[in-house]
């Protein structure tokens, strides 16, 4: 125990010191111990036998009739609730209501019997007072109608007779031909024709051109064919000289030096720089041997062509 601080006993928490169950106890060998002890002692497995449902209190569980509130008190609701009327009629000042009559049935369809208002005069079948019908003026006659269907007789409209007018026939083909022939003297030049849109080289037809043939160009004259030349000797073949060249090698001549001239920048008007069109870009083209197939087995004649 140290002499100075708290002992252990007081950092545990505990009031006093706990005992030790295992000293003074006597030593039980646990060899040749019976697994159930209990079992072989006094009377074993002896029931009491079936009990019969009576009036009697044997053949419930309960050795006597126990109830559900022990003690309570015994209370009459129908007298608890005819004291409650009571109390609650004591809070009227005056009688209880009654209806002077009870409630009216109405007699039919169209009958106000039974209602709290009555008829409504507005309802009513009552024939009332027609003013005298005084009908509106004439109004102005200045002629009389012209007769006439209106076809075939002249001079039947309110306002002047249409004058005749000539029409001329096929007037919209001759000013559609007039308005096309304005329109081609307007135009300075041919349509025009864009030659970046990508084709096929090889159309339906591959032997087709757009543009016009040339002119048939003569053969040239038939040159007379020369004699080969012939070297005189073989060929020199050079042993670190000069040998076989057919001059002696030239003499060196000193060149200047000169810095060349960059070209100028070609420029439109407005001082950009020209930048000539990309030419036509390429696609996937059909082959020669597949355009030959599709033109000689068709839609047509696919049944009946033999594949050789």
């Amino acid at each position: 125990m140290p002499t100075e601080g708290k002992t252990d006993m007081e950092r545990i928490g505990l009031f006093s010191e706990m005992e030790y169950v295992t000293i003074g106890d006597k030593y039980a060998s646990h060899y040749m111990r019976p697994f159930n002890e209990a079992a072989s002692k006094n009377k074993q497995i002896l029931p009491g036998g079936s009990k019969m449902l009576s009036a009697l209190q044997a053949g419930y569980f309960e050795p006597q009739f126990v109830r559900v509130f022990e003690g309570e008190a015994y209370s009459n609701r129908v007298q608890l609730r005819r004291r409650y009327r009571l109390a609650e009629s004591k809070k009227n000042l005056g009688k209880a209501f009654l209806p002077n009559n009870g409630d009216k049935l109405p007699c039919g369809l169209g009958s106000y019997f039974g209602t709290i208002g009555g008829p409504f005069p507005y309802f009513s079948a009552q024939l009332k007072a027609i003013e005298r019908y005084v009908p509106p003026g004439k109004n102005l006659y200045t002629n009389p109608g012209k007769k006439g269907t209106g076809y075939g007789y002249p001079n039947l409209t309110i306002g002047k007779q249409y004058p005749h007018s000539a029409d001329v026939y096929e007037i919209g083909r001759i000013n559609a031909k007039k308005a096309h022939e304005v329109h081609q003297n307007l135009v300075k030049g041919g349509p025009f024709k864009l030659s970046l849109y990508p084709r096929e080289y090889f159309d339906v037809n591959p032997y087709h051109d757009d543009k016009p043939l040339p002119p048939v160009k003569k053969p040239p004259p038939e040159k007379p064919i020369a004699s080969p030349f012939k070297p005189s000797s073989p060929s020199k073949k050079p042993g670190g000289m000069k040998a076989g060249t057919f001059d002696p090698y030239p003499s060196h001549s000193a060149d200047p030096y000169v810095i060349k001239r960059s070209k100028a920048i070609t420029t439109n008007k407005e001082g950009r720089i020209f930048h000539p069109s990309p030419g036509p870009k390429s696609r996937p083209v059909t082959s020669i041997m597949a355009l030959n197939i599709t033109r000689s087995l068709n839609i047509m004649n696919y049944k009946t062509a033999h594949l050789t």
